[in-house]
This record gives structure tokens, C-alpha cells and sequence, in this order.
């Protein structure tokens, strides 16, 4: 075969595009040279640049090029945006890959480049066509700026050889018979994004079941580290984000500049870094694929789940861009979040009609609006040993079905949610022991067990049928408006019986086709993704439901780095917060009634607790509590989420600041006790700079106590400050017992007598 040179292979833009493109949207630039050898480079991601002339574009793709230097390739390579070994890139390639071992490395060439202006209306969306002849295959990616200014990045890969041809090489795989095309079997193709050389320092969030979302930093040095899931589903240690900034970057603007990346997908992942000899520096996100889980027939194409990428000033300006895709969606939530009741840690598997209607009206007149049976409902479930898959209701336990709580529950004008788990199955079940080929395993050995169950493989079409129709089932039968969908187990061992080959892939596709299936059956069902709490949290699974379960841990505690970590991707009205009772069921620790409602005030808020054994006293508490979550719903569940950086780590102030400005609910928690008595200053961030606000502790003020101290002087009168002074120089702290709360608003000046 004749050799060619990179040179020779290299292939200019299109006539109908300049060199140099640029993306503008939602406060971002981000500008492609498309003359690198093999695929374009991205040269610019981050703030606006502003309406640039040409000639600066290109000034800012040459600055990009590197030298030659001593002891390298005679061209030193760029990240493009898939990075290849063909082209001299020496970190990690963007695709890996082979035929049977063959065609192991890639040369791709840019045929096509250029802006789709049909795509979105406003030409922010680069599509880039490339082939490699020789291996056979074609790509295409898809670069979208949305109008958030986020980044997304699709990459399809298709396998071009002709069917019924051969390599001609006389080394076909074994058993590939002479004359036949072969399979392309795909290990990995990553998104690749580049980041500034100011971007030295990680951050990412680790976990566990009841702690996940602990925030971890460390510098970034020469080579990758990595963050990887091969659970079959995020997992409870996974993070959200992987992200990169100046050191010590925080929440708040002006702590520096973050450069992040999420893979909206459900199943096994890779997020990474990697900052190569030269100084380059990338971020990778991709699916981890199992050996031979994709495998390419001529003709066939795959494509990646789409990374989708954010920066900003600061964490909090990084996530807004996060929650402002998620709240344009066309089927974002738009009704107000239920305050929901949840029976699980009131009566667990103790299901009785008069003690659960009692408890429904309880909630009634504290003002809940959803009541939700979870666990132990269906037939033969006494216990978390047996009978996930049995799917119809138990008549030991419910002799008239669910009719009569169901028909309570409404009758008091809320709405009915019920717990299950699909996905599961209990091997002492009527489904195991009628189709034990469904269950997802390597063969006649059943993979390790995880709380007693193993899991379906909705891969196989009669295993997806079965739960389909047993779901539906149950919302014909009941006006059930919400399903808590569970999933308690990771994945190990995830090959389907059917094919012999793995199947997380396949299997998170499934269950996106019965979300969608099911909601397509009974319009305004709203489905929870639940997994042994906060397991299944992303932009993929939320695509189909309708918030996440954050944590199985409810302890108002745990529950401020929990959810703080989720905020980074998820808004407040997609975040199940409950609250307890005043023993958590999974610390064991004691904490007042304001506390435990106060961390969980801001979010999709419920509660988790025996309240028919309140008194009046009690009760009307607890009204008060439901009652400012909903006199501010509104504003908390369409407003900026917003952290402070405070100096004091026993302390924590969060807060959400109206889409106008003009209100702001903030939390101050007096975590741990402060080395300073009384505490340091406290800031309020978010806020707009020149406005002037009215600064108040809100209801239900807590008692603020401490042996001897006097009143705290601004808690006494109205105290006015600029949204810039809040942010800056803040303003006493109030002197609280360790693991207290007070709630603090402020209103600007120039709006306090428009209706909220």
C-alpha cells in the first residue's frame, strides 16, 4: 500500500466557511480553528469576546500553535476535537478501538466543517464530517452552544466498510470467514475540551450511600486522573462534575475562573483530566464500555451520550448555566412541587389503612399535598428479602386493594404517589421463578448479590414488556399521579442471558423507552428516580423524570454538603429534601424541628415521619415551616441558587436570589461551634451590587441563644445595605447553638411593595 504523509491527507474548510469560526451565546465564546491537521480545535471556551473581527480570530488560532521542539514530532500536537495518535496527540486518543486488533489506530480527515444555521436559528452549532479510508470508518461531530452558554459535544461513528468484503489482509480475526466484512468494536470515544492554562486545581465530589456528594480537591498535575463508574448506573461515589480552575476558585464571583464537564447518561462513565508534558491540558468525558459491548457491522453507526460542559466565575455561575437548561426543557415542571408526605420512615414495612389514612390526615393539616406509599406494598413484600417483580397488589395486607387509601388520600385533596422498582427482581419471586432467563447474569451462576435482589435485563423484549404492562397496569387500576422509582443495587456482572454480551448499555436505553412509554400512556404522571438515594442523578435519567431522590440520608446535617453537591447540577425544584423526625434514622443524632425543615425548605420539600404522634403545639410547628416553603416556593423554584465562601468552616450560608433580584431567602447555619464568640461577619452573595436591600431574620425565627448574650443590634431595626456591601463586607453573624438555623431575607428597596 502506498504511504501517505499528513500533509497529503490534510483537508482545508469548506468553501462556504471561513477558517475560523466563532459560537457566541449566554455570556460565552467559544472559537474553532478548523485548519488543524485531522479534526478543528477548539482555541477559545469561556467569556464572550464580543462581536471579534476576523482578523483577531485568527489572531487567537495562531497564538494557539505550538513550536516544534527538540526531542518531539516534527509537529506538536493539539487537542483537537478527537485527538489521534495519526496526528502526533501522545496523550489519551479520543476513540480507541479495533477490528479484532486491526485498524487500531485512526487518521481521520476533515471532509466538512462548517455552522448549521437550521439547527438552532442561530448558528451555534458546529457540525464537523471526517473520514478515515483507510480503517473504514466516518465520524461526525456535534458542537451545540446553547443559549445558556453551554457546551455540547455528540459524536457518531460509523463503520463504512461494504458488507461482504474482506480486510484483504490474511489476518482476519479467528473465525471470521474469508470474504467477510468485520466488525468494528469500539472501547472508547470521548469527548475532548480544552482548558486554559490557568486551570491547575480539581474539583470533584465523591461519596457513599447516606454521604454522597463530598466535595474533594487536588492540584492537577502532569498526566490524567480519572473518575470512572462501572456500577450499571452513576453510583452513589460518583461525581456530577469534574472540574478544573484557578486555585482556590469557590461559589461566589471573583474566586476565580472553572471549567467543567457532566455525561448526561445513566449507566457506566469516565470523567478525566489530563495535562500533558506540553502544557495542554484536557478535559474527557465518555461511556465505559465493556469488552464488545459495541461492535460496529458495516453500516452500523453509534453515538456517544452528549458531554455537556459549563465554566464560569465562580461554582455558582457554573451551575446556573446547569439549572437554566434544565428549567427551559418543554417538560419542566410547571405546576408548583407538591409538599409531599412519604410513609417510609413512619411506618416502613407496617402497612395498616387506618394508621396510613390517619397519618394522610395529619398531613392534610399541616398542609402536605402528596402522600406517597413507598415500600412494602405488593404481593408478598413483608420484608426487603423477596418479591421485587410481583407487581400486583397484596391482598393479605390489602384485602380491597388500594381503593380505600387511594380514595382517602384524594378525597383530602392530595395527590397518590407509590413506591417501586422495576428494575429489580427478588430471586424468591412468582417472575424469578417463572422466567429466571431475565435475570442479568454471565450464565447459570447468578452475580453477586446486592440487597437480596438481583436485576432484570430490560434489554430482553419480554422483560421490558412485563414491567411496562405491570405498571400500567396499576395506574389504570388506581389514581396513582407519581411513581417513586427506585433502584437499590449496582450492576456487576451486567450480561444479558439473551445475548451473552454486556448490556448496562442496552439496559439504560430500556428504561429511558418506559419512562417514556409511561408517561406517554398516562399524561401527568410524574416519575422520581430514586437509587439507594442519590445513585442516579444526571442529565440523562432527567431528561425522563421528574427530580432525583438526593440521598436516603435525611439528616439536616449530612444533608447541607448533599445537597450543595447536587446544586452544582441540579436546581432546588428537581431536588427531593425531606425533612425527619428528630432522631435520623441513619445517624442516629437529635436536631430541633428548625433545623431539619429549614435545610430542606429550599428544595422539592417533604417530610419523612410519624406526625399522628404530635401534639398541637407540634403540629402547628411544623405547619408553620410548610407554610414558608410554600409562601416562597416560587421564588426558590425559579430562582439562582447561591453559596457563600466563608472563612469560618463551622458555618454555612446558602441561599436563592429571585430572576429579578429583587428577593433573596438565605439559611444560616451554625454547623459546628465557631472558634470566634461571638462568630465572624457572615456575606450574602448574589445580590445586585447598587441595590439597596432591607436585611431581616424571616419566620419562623429560631430562638437565638447562648448563655449571656445580648441582642444582636440589626435583628432590632430595619437594616439597609447594598447588595455589594452583603456580598463583601456581610454583615454579625447571630450567636446560635451548634447545629441550629435562622432564616434571613432581604427585599430590595425599590420593589418591596410589589405582591411576590
Amino acid at each position: 500500500m502506498q504511504r501517505r504523509t499528513d500533509d497529503e491527507t490534510s483537508t482545508a474548510p469548506t468553501p462556504t466557511t471561513r477558517p475560523e469560526l466563532h459560537l457566541r451565546a449566554g455570556g460565552t465564546s467559544v472559537v474553532v480553528d478548523t485548519t488543524t491537521e485531522g479534526l478543528p480545535t477548539i482555541v477559545w471556551w469561556g467569556a464572550d469576546l464580543g462581536p471579534v473581527a476576523d482578523e483577531v480570530l485568527h489572531g487567537l488560532a495562531v497564538a494557539a500553535r505550538p513550536q516544534r521542539v527538540s526531542g518531539g514530532l516534527d509537529h506538536t500536537a493539539r487537542p483537537s476535537l478527537l485527538p489521534q495518535e495519526s496526528r502526533g496527540w501522545q496523550g489519551t486518543p479520543g476513540l480507541t478501538g479495533s477490528r479484532g486488533g486491526l485498524d487500531a489506530t485512526t487518521s481521520f480527515r476533515t471532509t466538512q466543517v462548517g455552522l448549521d444555521p437550521t439547527a438552532d436559528g442561530a448558528g451555534r452549532t458546529l457540525v464537523v464530517s471526517a473520514v478515515d479510508d483507510d480503517a473504514r470508518l466516518a465520524l461526525e461531530v456535534v458542537v451545540i452552544l446553547d443559549a445558556h452558554g453551554l457546551l455540547h459535544q455528540t459524536l457518531t461513528l460509523t463503520n463504512t466498510e461494504p458488507t461482504g468484503t474482506s480486510t484483504g489482509t490474511g489476518t482476519e480475526p479467528t473465525g471470521t470467514a474469508p470474504g467477510t466484512a468485520t466488525p468494528y468494536e469500539i472501547a472508547e470515544l470521548a469527548a475532548t475540551l480544552p482548558l486554559p492554562a490557568t486551570a491547575t486545581e480539581v474539583f470533584d465530589t465523591t461519596g457513599r450511600h447516606l454521604r454522597e456528594r463530598a466535595p474533594q480537591r487536588h492540584a492537577l498535575t502532569t498526566g490524567r486522573y480519572e473518575r470512572e463508574s462501572r456500577r450499571g448506573r452513576p453510583g452513589a461515589d460518583a461525581t456530577l462534575l469534574l472540574a478544573v480552575g484557578t486555585p482556590g476558585f469557590g461559589h461566589q464571583r471573583g474566586s476565580g475562573v472553572v471549567h467543567a464537564v457532566h455525561l448526561a447518561w445513566s449507566g457506566d462513565h469516565r470523567l478525566g483530566v489530563e495535562r500533558t508534558p506540553s502544557g495542554m491540558s484536557v478535559l474527557r468525558a465518555a461511556e465505559r464500555l465493556a469488552p464488545g459491548e459495541v461492535r460496529l457491522a458495516p453500516g452500523e453507526s453509534w453515538s456517544t451520550p452528549t458531554a455537556v460542559a459549563s465554566w464560569g466565575d465562580g461554582l455558582t455561575q457554573l451551575s446556573a448555566r446547569f439549572h437554566d437548561l434544565l428549567r427551559a426543557r418543554p417538560h419542566h415542571p410547571s405546576t408548583p412541587r407538591p409538599v409531599t408526605l412519604n410513609t417510609w420512615e413512619a411506618v416502613y414495612f407496617d402497612h395498616d389503612l387506618d394508621r396510613l389514612t390517619a397519618l394522610a390526615d395529619v398531613g392534610a393539616r399541616v398542609g402536605v399535598e402528596r402522600f406517597v406509599l413507598d415500600d412494602g406494598w405488593f404481593h408478598g413484600r413483608r420484608d426487603d428479602t423477596t418479591s421485587l417483580g410481583d407487581w400486583t397488589v397484596d391482598e393479605t395486607v390489602w384485602p380491597d386493594g388500594l381503593g380505600p387509601l387511594v380514595e382517602h388520600v384524594t378525597g383530602l385533596g392530595l395527590q397518590f404517589g407509590l413506591w417501586v422498582e422495576p428494575e429489580m427482581i427478588s430471586p424468591d419471586s412468582d417472575l424469578a421463578r417463572a422466567h429466571p432467563e431475565w435475570i442479568l447474569g454471565p450464565g447459570p451462576r447468578l452475580p453477586a448479590s446486592g440487597r437480596q435482589q438481583q436485576v432484570l435485563d430490560l434489554s430482553d423484549p419480554g422483560a421490558w414488556s412485563h414491567v411496562l404492562e405491570s405498571l400500567d397496569a396499576l395506574l389504570g387500576a388506581y389514581d396513582i399521579g407519581y411513581l417513586k422509582w427506585d433502584h437499590n443495587r449496582d450492576l456487576v456482572e451486567a450480561v444479558s442471558p439473551r445475548t451473552g454480551r454486556p448490556a448496562v448499555h442496552e439496559n439504560v436505553l430500556a428504561v429511558y423507552r418506559l419512562f417514556d412509554e409511561l408517561k406517554r400512556r398516562r399524561p401527568g404522571l410524574e416519575i422520581e428516580s430514586c437509587a439507594s438515594g442519590g445513585a442516579r442523578v444526571d442529565l440523562g435519567v432527567l431528561d425522563h423524570t421528574d427530580r432525583v431522590w438526593t440521598s436516603d440520608c435525611i439528616d439536616p446535617v449530612e444533608r447541607l454538603t448533599i445537597q450543595a453537591g447536587t446544586s452544582l447540577l441540579v436546581p432546588y425544584e428537581l431536588m427531593g429534601a425531606h425533612m425527619s423526625g428528630p432522631r435520623s434514622h441513619s445517624t442516629g443524632r437529635r436536631h430541633d424541628l428548625s433545623l431539619r425543615a429549614g435545610v430542606a425548605l429550599p428544595g422539592h420539600f417533604g417530610i419523612e415521619w410519624d406526625i399522628t404522634a404530635l401534639d398541637d403545639a407540634e403540629l402547628d410547628e411544623l405547619a408553620a415551616w410548610v407554610s414558608a416553603h410554600v409562601r416562597d416556593r416560587a421564588m426558590l423554584h425559579t430562582g439562582r441558587a447561591v453559596f457563600a465562601d466563608l472563612a469560618d468552616e463551622s458555618a454555612d450560608v446558602r441561599g436563592v436570589v429571585s430572576a429579578d433580584g429583587a428577593r433573596g431567602l438565605f439559611t444560616y447555619t451554625q454547623v459546628t461551634a465557631s472558634t470566634s464568640y461571638p462568630p465572624p461577619r457572615v456575606v450574602l452573595p448574589g445580590l445586585d451590587d447598587d441595590r439597596a436591600y432591607r436585611v431581616r431574620l424571616a419566620e419562623p425565627v429560631a430562638e437565638l441563644a447562648g448563655p449571656g448574650q445580648s441582642p444582636l443590634e440589626w435583628t432590632l431595626e430595619p437594616l439597609v445595605l447594598t447588595g455589594r456591601a452583603l456580598a463583601t463586607a456581610g454583615l454579625q453573624a447571630p450567636v446560635l447553638f451548634p447545629e441550629s438555623l435562622v432564616l434571613i431575607e432581604v427585599d430590595a428597596l425599590d420593589a418591596l411593595d410589589a405582591p411576590r
